[in-house]
């Protein structure tokens, strides 16, 4: 019995309580989470949304595909060519990964399942694992073929030029 990642489209704004009905019936469930700004009457304020609005990602078995479909708030799954849609494991890892280490991510429609490079972006791109990274200026784009998104978040300038060295850290300038 081989599990796959399947994308299952929920109603609006119900991706939370999908996720806690889908993980009482014990399957793998993964909602991208991510902090947006937001503006209220006097103040900008953030708030934590999930990525992919409507949509959450489930691992389970063909035969356990029935039992996401009858699960309260679940419109269907998304389905190419007739099938049920299968996400690469490679692109929920990479979707983790960029959602840990990067603020300020936008997602940006493009082909699914392109086999193009990301030329477009005009920057420089580098393959980490099997992954399509692309780096120009202070942004870092990642592309999702099965889904048909870029991931793409811009860089602030302290994670660009500060690693976390604990040798560095204790280190002052010392002044004129």
């Amino acid at each position: 019995m081989q599990k796959n990642w399947y994308a299952v489209y929920t109603k609006p704004q119900a991706e939370k309580k999908v996720a806690a009905s889908l993980t009482k019936k014990k399957l793998e469930v993964f909602v991208p989470m991510v902090y947006t700004k937001t503006k209220t009457f006097r103040k900008n304020k953030f708030v934590f949304e999930p990525l992919f609005r409507s949509i959450v990602f489930v691992q389970a078995s063909q035969e356990e595909t029935q039992i996401m479909k009858q699960t309260n708030g679940v419109i269907n799954l998304l389905y190419w060519l007739g099938k049920p849609a299968v996400i690469d494991t490679a692109e929920i890892n990479a979707i983790r990964e960029f959602t840990e280490n990067y603020r300020n991510i936008r997602i940006e429609p493009t082909s699914v399942n392109n086999e193009e490079e990301v030329n477009n972006f005009n920057g420089s791109s580098i393959s980490i694992e099997g992954k399509l990274y692309a780096v120009k200026n202070k942004t870092v784009r990642v592309k999702l073929p099965s889904l048909g998104y870029y991931l793409t978040a811009e860089l602030e300038e302290e994670s660009i030029f500060v690693r976390e060295i604990p040798a560095v850290q204790n280190f002052r300038f010392a002044h004129s």
